[in-house]
């Protein structure tokens, strides 16, 4: 982990960090669904108050893994939680701790800001992702599906007449 450090995203780590979101999608074989700008990141991330948090992961300067996340809440906990959206950590530099790095800090931070849960998901696929959550502590929920309303039928939906 030498060389390695955790940093909070700046403006001028907008590039790098909308270089590997695109790597995830193509990964995620999501890529066509990837029509994020640098604008949309900057308006999101850097807004007041801030929508979105970004952590970097830098090995010897250069960006190698980022963790995008936010607040959600717990009605039954009554308690703000940590949602993160995502994790990526690019693939010459898997294998090296970085991932485990970022879960950590973020576990850290979801603490220190009083969150009662910290969560995400994860595709059901993705086998390899899986086992390494569930070797840190993180239980896969089988009862929930994601439930998503986008574009047209979010705009419908937003029209409805109840």
């Amino acid at each position: 982990m030498s060389g390695f450090r955790i940093e909070a995203a700046t403006p001028a780590d907008l590039s790098d960090i909308l270089c590997m979101i695109r790597e995830l999608a193509q990964y995620e074989k999501l890529a066509h669904l990837c029509v994020a700008t640098e604008a949309d990141l900057a308006r999101n991330l850097f807004a007041s108050p801030a929508r979105i948090e970004v952590l970097v992961g830098r090995k010897n300067g250069e960006s190698v893994c980022f963790a995008l996340f936010f607040h959600n809440f717990s009605t039954f906990l009554g308690k703000p939680g940590l949602y993160l959206e995502d994790l990526f950590v690019r693939p010459g530099f898997r294998r090296n701790g970085y991932g485990r790095a970022m879960l950590v800090q973020l576990a850290r931070l979801a603490v220190d800001r009083g969150c009662g849960r910290f969560e995400w998901s994860v595709l059901d696929w993705n086998e390899p992702a899986l086992r390494f959550y569930q070797s840190l502590g993180a239980m896969v929920l089988p009862d929930w599906r994601i439930t998503r309303v986008t574009g047209a039928a979010l705009a419908a939906l937003a029209d409805h007449r109840a």
